[in-house]
């Protein structure tokens, strides 16, 4: 008999790599590399401390050779684990946990202590964890940090101490030590709204994804929360709560600890890519267009949803065979996701057509036929009239109240009637607000409606994808915000796609990280939703979902993040040296400079002369660099 294929979760891990050598032997072309991840590691920590580095630490997978050399004879038991049996046991630890915070707990705990072990137990059970060490376990954690607090993480930032920021910032390394940082200022959490410091975990777990899902070095990387107060009435009045215990400072003091953090971490590490994340409706576009054209930076709850979305609008513009410059879409809900998401359709037109955004905005606001974007939000239709009730990135989306007059344009199936779009998209946090109604209507005039009700969590989502499927009669092409099981319609199934950010913004990340590119493009963010939309499994048969699930991630982000560069260069964005040009050297250049959660060999070396990571000092604040 054939041996079985291999699971989900396994393909996630060895799909990944492709590697031309083995970790023990350097890359005979690329291991000079200075993210090479083949052939041996420097270290010139031994005893105790080497056990209590996670980044070097085998727990009881050192080989006997290690054990002499790193002085740990006597500190382990003498059976040599391989590192599948470490899994095994970490599993069955993890299994006994009582509850999902439980095991977050867990997790974080074995974080702390053997790092290859951490990533490489939640890559063979990665279906089953990504909701433990993420959302929405991780809420929960953010939501409990100051009664869970052991050991800090990260890096924090007091607004009352803007002199402090660029001497707290500078005990992380080197200008050469950090790749990549995630900021947040804990404003709007994952949904939960306000967590103050404990923002500092939403830091920490997305860069926990960018290593799982793109190979992002673990210990090139930066968490940060900017403590700048809370609005969160039950965190004031929490006696053990450990940040600063007072309203939010806004205004011109916000935005001065803001630019002082840019600038500090610009100075400090000049190649390093600043991910902002999980800041307020008020903040976080503002900020984003402030620095986008100075520096490389992102932000996920804007351009990553974006991304990720605008990847299955054309997967389901293919099936249904239409073109994106032709698409009338209805956003439900205009806050940070739906206008991040016009946004991305926007500048996905103006790319593909030579126009500027400007000139897009305009045929778009124009064109009322063909290329429609409109925002509707609980008033109803976005309309010039709202003026100062519109948000900085709602403006360019609010219509004309004359071409509405006489036309009711209140609620969304009035709106669905009059603009009879191709693809209605749910960022509202209203549950069941997609109703049979609009769905009928929908599928009234378009051939296969594109509807996504992507509210998290599932019990704000606008529709259900049964529901949808039924009220379509089967026509529908569905993506969630949320994982769902496939659909049934008179027999014949249909899968419905995760619009999960973790396939998207973890390879843009590493596109320019390797290219070291001076900023991020419109382009840039194109190629990589092309990137992604082509590894549709809907491209081959439309029964299929939308995107492709998040287990193939890794083997996305290579896609992407070559998709990325590639765009960088022509752009003359990218300052690295030697990238390829053509595309399968390219791949392999990426996949060499790809983390992996494997143990390679250690290399003794002298402290006197070592750099951070071999005297066991990356990631660690207060360490002389």
């Amino acid at each position: 008999m054939p041996p079985p294929p291999p699971s989900p979760e396994s393909s996630f891990r060895h799909s990944s790599s492709h590697k031309q050598s083995s970790p023990h032997v350097s890359h005979p072309k690329l291991g000079h590399l200075p993210l090479s991840t083949s052939g041996p590691q420097d270290c010139a920590v031994t005893g105790s401390a080497l056990l209590n580095t996670p980044y070097f630490n085998k727990g009881a997978g050192f080989p006997a050779d290690e054990r002499t050399e790193f002085k740990l004879t006597g500190l382990l038991p003498q059976h040599v684990s391989t590192l599948e049996q470490q899994v095994k046991r970490a599993y069955q630890q993890y299994s006994s946990r009582q509850d999902d915070l439980a095991k977050n707990t867990f997790m974080t705990s074995l974080a702390y202590q053997n790092q290859v072990l951490y990533f490489r137990l939640i890559q063979e059970h990665l279906k089953e964890m990504f909701s433990i060490i993420y959302t929405p376990t991780e809420g929960d954690a953010i939501q409990n940090y100051s009664r869970l607090f052991r050991k800090p993480q990260g890096c924090f930032l007091n607004i009352h101490d803007i002199d402090r920021v660029e001497s707290d910032l500078a005990q992380w390394g080197s200008p050469d030590d950090i790749d990549y940082i995630v900021v947040t200022d804990g404003e709007e959490i994952l949904g939960i709204g306000d967590q103050g410091v404990g923002g500092i975990l939403i830091s920490v777990a997305k860069l926990v994804l960018t290593t799982l899902c793109a190979g992002i070095h673990p210990n090139r990387t930066l968490p940060v929360v900017l403590d700048c107060g809370t609005d969160n009435e039950d965190l004031l009045n929490d006696d053990i709560y450990l940040g600063l215990k007072e309203k939010r400072v806004r205004g011109k003091k916000y935005d001065e600890f803001v630019d002082t953090f840019v600038q500090s971490a610009r100075k400090l590490y000049p190649r390093a890519y600043i991910h902002f994340e999980d800041f307020g409706l008020r903040n976080a576009r503002r900020i984003l267009d402030k620095y986008r054209p100075e520096i490389p930076c992102f932000n996920d709850d804007v351009q990553g949803t974006g991304c990720v979305t605008l990847a299955a609008i054309m997967a389901g513009l293919h099936v249904s065979n239409l073109k994106l410059e032709d698409v009338r879409l209805v956003i439900f809900g205009s806050g940070t996701a739906g206008t991040g998401i016009a946004d991305q359709v926007r500048d996905a037109i103006a790319a593909d057509s030579e126009k500027s955004k400007e000139e897009a905005a305009k045929q778009i606001w124009q064109a009322t036929l063909s290329n429609t974007i409109r925002c509707v939000d609980k008033p109803g239709l976005l309309l010039k009239s709202h003026d100062d009730k519109l948000t900085h990135a709602q403006i360019p989306y609010a219509r004309d109240d004359a071409d509405w007059e006489g036309i009711e344009h209140n609620d969304l199936l009035s709106v669905i009637k009059e603009v009879k779009p191709h693809v209605l998209i749910g960022t509202s946090t209203k549950p069941k607000s997609f109703t049979q109604a609009v769905v009928e209507e929908m599928s009234s005039h378009v051939s296969r409606p594109i509807i996504f009700p992507l509210s998290n969590p599932t019990r704000l989502h606008e529709a259900s994808p049964s529901d949808i499927n039924e009220w379509s009669h089967g026509k529908a092409l569905i993506a969630t915000g949320s994982p769902f099981p496939p659909v049934t319609y008179e027999g014949r199934s249909y899968e419905v796609a995760e619009c999960n950010n973790s396939t998207c913004f973890p390879g843009i990340g590493l596109g320019c990280v390797l290219s070291r590119s001076k900023l991020l493009s419109d382009k840039m963010l194109v190629a990589a939703v092309k990137a992604l939309a082509a590894q549709s499994p809907a491209l081959k048969d439309p029964d299929k979902g939308l995107l492709p699930d998040v287990v193939n991630v890794r083997e996305i982000s290579v896609r992407i993040a070559g998709a990325v560069i590639k765009q960088a260069v022509e752009e003359g964005l990218a300052t690295q040296e030697g990238i390829p040009s053509d595309d399968a050297e390219l791949d392999e250049w990426i996949r060499e400079q790809m983390w992996d959660a494997v143990y390679r060999p250690l290399k003794r070396v002298d402290k006197e002369g070592a750099n951070r990571h071999a005297r066991g000092e990356a990631g660690i604040a207060g360490a002389d660099a």
